[in-house]
């Protein structure tokens, strides 16, 4: 018995087979080429959707989009290995019909339609609102870093600029002494070791030069730190793992953990970007209130303020820090407030006054005290390491203690947003193997993780909807 041969490679074909019949009736391809067939892309501000009446014919906006979020469902990103799929690939050929255009021109294309992928994204997450795969009831709000196209020695910080040029004045300073202090021997010798400490000195001087020059910058444009490659981005935390890069912020729904609203920041710390990152997800969704958990790095007053004026119901776990803290004395949460009477009760069940106001970022802060009570405390030592322990409340705080009261109800919801929204981050950075950005400068970035986004739903809704369902909705 032999094995299953193939054709003859060079057997002529009396029927040639049809590319179509390579493609299978569910194959994702055929969703990708209705899905775009269905956008209007000059409305999305894609660039070249009308043919111009003279010239060299250029490539169809839809086919470039088709090949882009081909690629990106299927892990290939870069434009020169997606030119290599046109040529090789089946799916492919049968997705852009033979076209094959070279690298320059997918590239190009993704750079200058930058600011049209995120409405491709939009159109797809309303695709799905149709489909009700949102539950509308939680969002989960987390964001991750994701490396920049700058490494670490090409980022500068206020504070590395200045140890640099203080460095560098210590070295010239010796390398002077150094030099003025030559001897006889050195001329001897043909003055080598003079020369190169003059060559030294040169490199130095020229090194401090450009450190003072992006000093100047720095307090020109008013930002703390500056890149050299990719300018936009910035040095993230240190907990992070990623040395110079971007804040990737989104917000997943949690029936099917799909994402609804993202966006590419370079603001280092989530402080401040929960209202930012939920209420267009809010909008999008169409509904007049929604549930928002965040972790504690977002808990911020004037953003968790915002949000319930915004019809966004935040639950965010107040962080343990402060002086009080790191001494190990009694926390604030531990200090409980009595609205109607305006006064904390303390762990001894004494009562703290109002004391005195002062301003915190414009707001009122009021200081609670009772110094008569502290004098006479047997567990004072656990309080406070001063005279007295005083309690600050801004005046806007009752929308905290209106947070903690629902947190204290649904103590779940915390575990709910860990298992939500990290499985979006999990999938793009180890399955889909994006733990970089390829392109440089934030608009850019920004098109590249839209791609991302809409590749990371796309890949969950063919998972959850029928594929004679899609196709359905694609074409109504």
């Amino acid at each position: 018995m032999t094995h299953i041969a193939g054709h003859d490679r060079f057997q002529t074909l009396l029927l040639p087979e049809a590319v179509d019949d390579y493609v299978g009736p569910e194959n994702p391809v055929r969703f990708i080429d209705a899905f775009v067939d269905g956008l209007d892309l000059a409305e999305a501000g894609f660039v070249g959707v009308a043919a111009k009446p003279t010239g060299r014919p250029g490539y169809a906006p839809k086919d470039l989009l088709k090949l882009y979020i081909y690629g990106y469902l299927n892990r290939v990103r870069s434009s020169r290995r997606l030119e290599a799929e046109t040529h090789r690939n089946i799916e492919v050929i049968w997705l852009l019909r033979h076209l094959k255009p070279d690298f320059k021109t997918i590239a190009d294309f993704r750079s200058e339609n930058r600011n049209a992928f995120r409405l491709v994204f939009r159109q797809f997450v309303l695709l799905c609102r149709d489909l009700d795969l949102f539950g509308r009831e939680l969002l989960a709000v987390d964001g991750t870093r994701i490396k920049a196209v700058n490494n670490k020695d090409r980022n500068f910080t206020r504070a590395s600029l200045a140890k640099f040029i203080e460095l560098a004045d210590a070295k010239l300073k010796d390398y002077l002494q150094r030099l003025d202090q030559g001897d006889a021997t050195e001329a001897k010798t043909g003055g080598a070791r003079v020369k190169n400490l003059a060559e030294k000195i040169a490199a130095v001087r020229e090194r401090r030069t450009r450190c003072k020059e992006m000093l100047a910058e720095l307090d020109r444009t008013g930002e703390d730190q500056i890149s050299l490659t990719d300018p936009d981005s910035r040095a993230m935390a240190a907990h992070t793992r990623v040395a110079v890069g971007y804040n990737v912020q989104v917000a997943v729904d949690a029936k099917h953990k799909l994402i609804v609203e993202q966006q590419v920041t370079n603001q280092v710390v989530d402080m401040g970007l929960l209202k930012q990152t939920a209420e267009p997800a809010k909008e999008v969704l169409g509904v007049e209130t929604i549930d928002a958990t965040a972790d504690k790095g977002y808990f911020k007053i004037e953003d968790i303020e915002a949000c319930e004026k915004a019809g966004i119901v935040p639950y965010v776990p107040r962080p343990q820090r402060g002086p009080s803290v790191k001494a190990g004395l009694f926390r604030k949460d531990e200090f409980g407030y009595d609205a109607a009477g305006d006064h904390y009760v303390c762990p001894a069940g004494k009562h703290l006054h109002p004391y005195s106001s002062s301003l915190l970022r414009g707001l009122k802060k009021i200081n609670y005290v009772n110094k008569l009570a502290c004098d006479n405390c047997t567990i004072r030592a656990r309080c406070t390491e001063g005279k007295f322990r005083a309690v600050s409340r801004l005046e806007n705080e009752a929308v905290l203690d209106r947070m903690a009261a629902r947190l204290a109800k649904r103590p779940d919801v915390v575990d709910r947003r860990r298992e939500t929204v990290e499985h979006p981050f999990g999938t793009i950075k180890q399955w889909m193997n994006q733990g970089a950005f390829l392109m440089r400068g934030l608009e850019k970035v920004r098109a590249e993780f839209s791609l991302t986004a809409l590749a990371y739903n796309l890949r969950r809704v063919l998972n959850l909807v029928g594929f004679a369902d899609l196709m359905a909705a694609v074409a109504a």
